[in-house]
């Protein structure tokens, strides 16, 4: 039975890692649109440059994170800056951040979550492990172990007197 318990457990502290394996790269990534909606927000709120290398990129990258977000709120035009470009507070930005910190937040909480999971199935295996030993050793002890009953070593005849 401990051998199957053991089983178990090394299957299910292999998912468990896994998983945390997962949500790690997808918490990554939450990070990383996070920094692309921050810079997108402020490069649009500045009026940024738009022929210059770093905002084609930065609006090339806000566009593919902001796809599920578009059109949500109406942006609001702040003006014109000095090189003619117009500077906009982009709610719908605002709102992706928001949506993309929440998520964050979550898979925080999960990948806290799978580690500590993670620490209780390597305990309860070495606790598993720790009585399959025990077990082990009980075993091995009664099978060294002399019945009760049987003579170990052969007795010497008694003499009751003297012998003619």
């Amino acid at each position: 039975m401990p051998l199957e318990e053991l089983d178990v457990l090394r299957v299910r502290k292999g998912f468990v890692l896994a998983t945390r394996v997962v949500t790690y790269l997808i918490y990554v990534y939450v990070v990383v649109v996070e920094i692309i909606l921050i810079l997108g927000f402020f490069l649009l709120l500045f009026g940024a440059n738009p022929s210059a290398g770093f905002t084609q990129w930065a609006y090339r990258n806000l566009d593919r994170v902001m796809e599920p977000f578009r059109g949500i709120f109406t942006p609001i035009q702040l003006g014109t800056t000095s090189g003619n470009v117009e500077a906009v507070f982009e709610t719908s930005v605002l709102f992706a951040m928001i949506v993309y910190l929440i998520l964050g937040m979550l898979l925080s909480a999960l990948t806290r979550w799978l580690s500590q999971r993670l620490r209780y199935l390597d305990a309860a295996e070495a606790d598993a492990q720790r009585r399959e030993q025990q077990e082990r050793a009980v075993a091995d002890l009664q099978a060294s172990a002399i019945p009760p009953g049987t003579p170990t070593a052969p007795n010497p005849p008694t003499s009751s007197g003297p012998t003619a």
